[in-house]
């Protein structure tokens, strides 16, 4: 923002603290030790090219980064009397003690000690209260006794005989201030008296500045002197006479022709030499303490380091506050300006500006509800009725209790209606001046708003009684003809109901949702023009701009054409103080409105409202630190590696110390996507996935213009399971897996293959050993046949030789020849008994049973060959019948061979003995 703006309206201000003679200030932000955490007293104050404040305090330094604050104690844990910020350091002085402190990566300060540098020197006790840097390049540290320069790795010692109370370089000149023995210019390592200056001999010297080209002399108790480098003067000024009163202690220069003096008793004085007007920032107007112990000015942020705190002051707001520290005044409930007058409606009663002295209107007492200039008369709606109001007179006009709004009767000259707590009372003004009040009649509900439709429509609401629409015949106001309430399901809730005529447009609000009456369907409706301002309470309109309150937790104020044209008031001291349902807001003229607040009001300068978004230059932020769950990150870096164990949590702290109360907008890209307006400076972040982000920060004006972006790049390592390594272990997994599958596959398909062949084989071989089996069965079989067909032959044989043998025995008389005979009979028994039949019969049984004689045998040795041959035949499953003629003898001889047999086989007589020989 350029001086010469800030110039100007520090001249608006002062003129206008004067002239009216009230005591509008800009807003005063105090910071407590609560805030700070630190020591009370503090005693020096400086600023970084990038707005960041650092405070010596009776603690240590603190630092402001415009977010937080930061107390850094020194390691003898002495009183820091002194702190300047030059470039990258931030020089400090103490105890006999003084050196520098430099920010590391992230953001701490950490001291660096130069007393180590001085040489062939001793302290005395000494404490260094000034820190000043000269135009050659030199650091000078002041204490009482000695000034030390540093440059270059080397200090030097000036060691005057007097007291050093101040230093300043002047046309080219080093000039100290000797205590009471007056200047001095110091030449190297000397030091000469400046002429005339007789003036100051015997007065302490606090401070001095350069103003309007000379050297103002600021003393403890004896107001200030001009100095023009060879003649003294004592300033006369109207203010010279209060500084001595209350104790110059600082001089701060505010622009050209402006000056600031902090005083020992009474705060801080803004004073303009082109008006020789002064106002005061001290305990009245807002300040926690009257002792100024040091000021800085930096762009339009005056900073006061206080005997008790800290405060900031912003010069040029648009919006000046008035408070009632004693509590007389209580809430405000309206303003009015009336013969040039500022009067103010509050819960105990009326008051009024004269000079600037808040004056209290007697008979007044009780609650203020309105407050109207009408028909040239100030009018206040009274719990007690309404009255006539004047600085020295309160003249009761209705008995009505409780006058809530009054609005004019359309088409009815002088004629006007008024809201009270029992209806709506009408009010006419005659031409003899008098007041004529009469209570409707058919209207007996409380009413606090009021719009008219038409001249004979009516809408009335109340907070509690909901809302109505009132009917009239033929605009007869004496008698309410008609009563209309909505009980549509469309309709708002009667509870809390806000009624406004908007360009002839009855619209309401209530919970939060605009609603607009359809005349034609003669319903309510959602009001679409409005859409935008959920939540938001009207506050003022007219032609051209509206009023908004945001929600109850920001309580910021939205000023709009609806059209794209809007400004948010952010100010922290008006959204604190402002009434919630209870805030008006009242336009005196194009230039000045005033809005009612819980201690007092605010005053905003239209112009300079209008005006704010093309003169402010939104400041960049800037990154403090990025903090995950574990540790601390560098952000002077390109990027910023996060590992994924400590990512659940990440904060990035910003800062921008150059803007008063500020907010912001940021944008996140990466795998997770976030933007926002905040008004905190640290940012948090849950639970973001891994991936690579980029943050995006922009300090947001009061008319959400945003600055230009910071850019901040972060990288979420993966988890562990998702590392480059994990990736290529489970690659290597992924790789082996497959081999073992493909293995496992190949040895399933390979163990497969066998089984098939090993079944396949087995197949073969069962169908071969089947057919083997078969072939074998067959041949069995054919043995069996020709075992058989063996057996028949020679049974049919034997039994053909023993019907021979038969024969001959029964014709044995006609052989002549008895050798013949026997020889006959020999042959017979001979061919019966062959035994080349029996050799065939034994090798085609053996080729059946292979080893049946043998096991025979083995278990029962005792057995005779022909009881073999008897064997034998039972186990092909002879009869005795057909046994006989095999073995050449009767049935009756088998009987008795198969009973000896069964002997030696030692069988029981139930046991069947062919049964036994076939399963042998």
């Amino acid at each position: 923002m350029p001086i010469i703006f800030r110039v100007t309206s520090i001249v608006f201000l002062l003129v206008c603290l004067s002239v009216s003679g009230q005591q509008l200030l800009p807003p005063i932000q105090n910071y407590q030790l609560l805030d700070y955490k630190g020591g009370t007293k503090n005693w020096d104050v400086s600023i970084n090219e990038n707005g960041e404040l650092f405070v010596a305090n009776n603690k240590g330094l603190l630092h402001y980064n415009g977010e937080q604050w930061t107390l850094n104690k020194l390691p003898n844990n002495t009183i820091i009397r002194s702190v300047k910020s030059i470039g990258d350091r931030v020089y400090t002085g103490s105890y006999e003690e003084f050196g520098y402190w430099t920010k590391n990566e992230f953001g701490e300060l950490g001291y660096t000690s130069l007393t180590h540098l001085i040489k062939d020197h001793t302290f005395t006790s000494e404490e260094f209260w000034e820190i000043f840097p000269s135009s050659d390049g030199r650091v000078m540290f002041r204490s009482f006794s000695a000034i030390y320069s540093y440059s270059r790795d080397k200090i030097t010692v000036v060691d005057p005989p007097f007291v050093v109370s101040d230093l300043i370089e002047f046309n080219g000149k080093l000039i100290v201030a000797g205590g009471s023995v007056g200047l001095f210019e110091v030449k190297g390592d000397s030091y000469e008296p400046l002429s005339d200056q007789d003036l100051l001999v015997g007065k302490t010297i606090n401070d001095i500045a350069i103003f309007e080209g000379n050297l103002l002399v600021g003393t403890k108790l004896s107001g200030c002197f001009l100095y023009d480098g060879t003649t003294l003067t004592p300033w006369q000024t109207a203010i010279n006479e209060e500084l001595k009163d209350h104790q110059l202690n600082k001089i701060t220069l505010l622009g050209e022709n402006l000056l600031g003096f902090g005083t020992i008793k009474n705060g801080m004085y803004l004073y303009s030499s082109e008006t020789g007007k002064y106002s005061i920032l001290n305990r009245e107007s807002g300040l926690q303490n009257n002792t100024v112990l040091s000021s800085l000015l930096y762009k339009d942020l005056l900073w006061l380091g206080l005997d008790n705190g800290l405060a900031r002051v912003r010069l040029t707001n648009p919006i000046t506050y008035f408070t009632d520290y004693t509590g007389l005044l209580g809430m405000v409930y309206d303003i009015a300006w009336y013969n040039g007058k500022l009067f103010l409606g509050s819960n105990t009663g009326v008051f009024y500006f004269e000079g600037s002295e808040l004056k209290f209107v007697n008979g007044s007492q009780g609650h203020v509800w309105d407050l109207d200039v009408i028909e040239g008369d100030l009018l206040c709606g009274h719990t007690r009725g309404t009255f006539k109001v004047s600085e020295n007179s309160f003249e009761l006009i209705s008995e009505v209790a409780g006058g809530y709004q009054m609005i004019k009767v359309p088409d009815r000259k002088s004629t006007y209606v008024q809201g009270t707590y029992n209806g709506v009372a009408m009010f006419t003004k005659h031409d003899d001046e008098t007041w004529e009040v009469v209570k409707i009649e058919g209207m007996d509900e409380p009413v606090k708003q009021l719009c008219f439709e038409t001249p004979s429509i009516l809408w009335t609401a109340h907070p509690y009684k909901g809302f109505s629409r009132i009917h009239f015949n033929e605009a007869q106001y004496n008698k309410v003809d008609r009563i209309q309430k909505f009980n549509q399901e469309e309709a708002p809730s009667e509870y809390n109901v806000k009624l406004y005529n908007i360009k002839n447009h009855i619209v309401l609000n209530s919970e939060g949702n605009w609603y607009a009456y359809n005349p034609i369907g003669d319903k309510i409706e959602k009001f679409e023009e409005f859409k935008d301002y959920k939540n938001k309470e009207l506050l003022f309109f007219d032609q051209e701009y509206f009023w908004f309150v945001d929600d109850d937790e920001q309580k910021a104020i939205i000023y709009t054409d609806l059209k794209g044209d809007s400004l948010m008031l952010t100010d922290l001291p008006l959204r604190e103080r402002l009434a919630p349902d209870s805030q008006n807001l009242v336009k005196v003229n194009d230039s000045t409105s005033y809005i009612t607040l819980i201690d007092g009001f605010a005053k905003i300068n239209a112009p300079g409202l209008k005006g704010i978004s093309g003169q402010e230059e939104l400041p960049v932020p800037s990154f403090i630190v990025l903090k995950d769950q574990e540790s601390k990150h560098s952000v002077q870096g390109n990027s910023i590696d996060i590992p994924f164990r400590n990512s659940q949590s990440i904060t990035i702290e910003v800062a921008s110390p150059e803007y008063i109360y500020p907010h912001y907008y940021y944008r996140l890209e990466g795998p997770k996507e976030y933007s926002q307006y905040v008004e905190s400076g640290a940012i948090n972040f849950q639970n973001l996935p891994y991936g690579e982000y980029t943050f995006k920060i922009a300090t947001s004006g009061m008319d959400n213009s945003i600055s230009e972006y910071k850019q901040l790049n972060f990288t979420i390592s993966p988890p562990w399971f998702f590392s480059w390594w994990s990736l290529f272990l489970y690659l290597a997994l992924a790789v082996l897996a497959i081999y073992l599958v493909r293995r496992y596959n190949r040895r399933k398909l390979e163990r497969k293959h066998r089984e098939l062949e090993e079944r396949l084989h087995h197949e073969q071989q069962e169908r071969m050993a089947k057919m083997e089996k078969e072939e074998l069965a067959k041949e069995v079989k054919q043995k069996q046949n020709e075992l058989a067909s063996t057996t028949l032959n020679i049974a049919r044989k034997n039994e053909m030789i023993l019907e021979l043998k038969n024969m001959l025995i029964m014709n044995k008389d006609k052989f002549s020849n008895s050798q013949r005979y026997r020889t006959f009979i020999k042959k017979l028994n001979s061919s019966i008994e062959d035994t080349e039949d029996w050799r065939r019969f034994e090798v085609n049984f053996k080729e059946l049973h292979q080893d049946f004689f043998e096991r025979l045998l083995k278990s029962y040795p005792s057995l005779t060959p022909k009881d073999l041959k008897l064997c034998a035949y039972l186990k092909m499953n002879l009869s005795t019948k057909e046994i006989a003629p095999l073995m050449g003898i009767t049935v009756r001889g088998v009987e008795i061979h198969r009973y000896r047999l069964r002997k030696k086989l030692d069988m029981d007589s139930s046991d069947n003995l062919s049964n036994f020989l076939i399963t042998f």
